[in-house]
């Protein structure tokens, strides 16, 4: 029998995931083809077997084609998933171009429409989790909650959430309807979030949800002096330019020190430092690999000493901001 990993609760009365997701983003989305990359389905339904059981998409991942990837991959094990998906995010532009603008539109309108679209490409009548993808600055966070919340007692989606807002719209979406889900990104190279959105969700009963918590590859070591493809949206970002790199490679230098100790990689340290960082946090890592899928969950297993812990929360900050 294959041994799952240990779980968490999202919420007070909420549902049991493992403690390590998965994010389904980089199957059809942003990263560069992969000679190793496997067939999604074997892929999650190996994070299945193993417990990771919080998969995370959005319709504007493709776009559109994400959803389908997962909806074929979960037929017939639904009941095993925390299904979360996103809304809210326009892809613009010529399709094929990989560097085409996204849009934010939180209009109720939209929103109503764009979770009826991705449940049809999931294939399921409901999500478990259905976040607002980003603010929209020229929609009032009250308006596209407020639609949300219609959603969950239409039964579309079983609770709400955010990703990437401000402590304000925070709070502003929590009076409209409880948020139990906030997504921002939160790395060994991205720790913005620990005293602001992180405290939020501990203080209001939500989880926190760590997008990109390997720094997109960065921080497991396998990208010390790679060329990105023109597919592969690294390739544009400031910390994987030439000067940043060799800077942030010191983030990694240290990362497998730590790992080292543990007989780990630096991948699983990093997994395991997000996971210290409390209770309702659940990373969702991305792979098209099931090696790397195995390894990412044995990290919901890797304790870090208060030694470790310190050495990590000393690190400087990275060279290079995220976008």
């Amino acid at each position: 029998m294959t041994r799952r990993i240990p779980t968490r609760q999202l919420w007070t009365d909420g549902p049991v995931v493992g403690a390590i997701g998965l994010g389904c983003m980089g199957m059809t989305w942003a990263y560069s083809d992969d000679t190793d990359a496997e067939h999604p389905d074997r892929v999650i339904g190996r994070a299945l077997d193993l417990g990771v059981t919080f998969l995370d998409t959005a319709d504007m991942y493709g776009p559109h084609t994400n959803e389908e990837v997962v909806g074929k991959a979960i037929a017939g094990r639904r009941d095993e998933v925390l299904l979360a998906t996103k809304g809210g995010n326009v892809v613009t532009g010529v399709a094929g171009d990989t560097s085409r603008p996204v849009v934010q539109n939180g209009r109720p309108e939209h929103l109503r429409q764009a979770i009826d679209a991705s449940l049809r490409r999931l294939g399921v009548d409901h999500v478990d989790l259905y976040y607002l993808h980003r603010p929209d600055p020229d929609v009032p966070v009250e308006d596209s909650i407020g639609a949300m919340a219609d959603m969950v007692t239409a039964g579309k989606t079983r609770a709400i959430g955010v990703s990437e807002f401000s402590l304000d719209q925070l709070d502003r979406a929590q009076a409209v309807h409880p948020i139990k889900a906030v997504q921002s990104e939160l790395s060994l190279w991205t720790r913005d979030h620990l005293t602001t959105s992180l405290a939020w969700c501990a203080r209001n009963d939500a989880a926190f949800v760590p997008f990109s918590p390997l720094g997109r590859g960065f921080l497991t070591g396998r990208y010390r002096d790679t060329t990105f493809t023109a597919g592969d949206f690294r390739g544009r970002l400031p910390r994987f330019q030439a000067a940043n790199r060799a800077a942030n490679l010191a983030i990694v230098d240290a990362v497998e020190t730590v790992a080292a100790r543990h007989g780990a990689t630096a991948g699983q340290v990093a997994l395991a430092w997000t996971l210290a960082q409390g209770d309702h946090v659940v990373p969702i890592p991305g792979t098209r690999r099931r090696t790397r899928l195995e390894e990412n969950a044995a990290a919901a297993e890797l304790h870090l000493t208060p030694e470790d812990l310190a050495d990590l929360d000393a690190l400087p900050a990275a060279a290079g901001t995220r976008y």
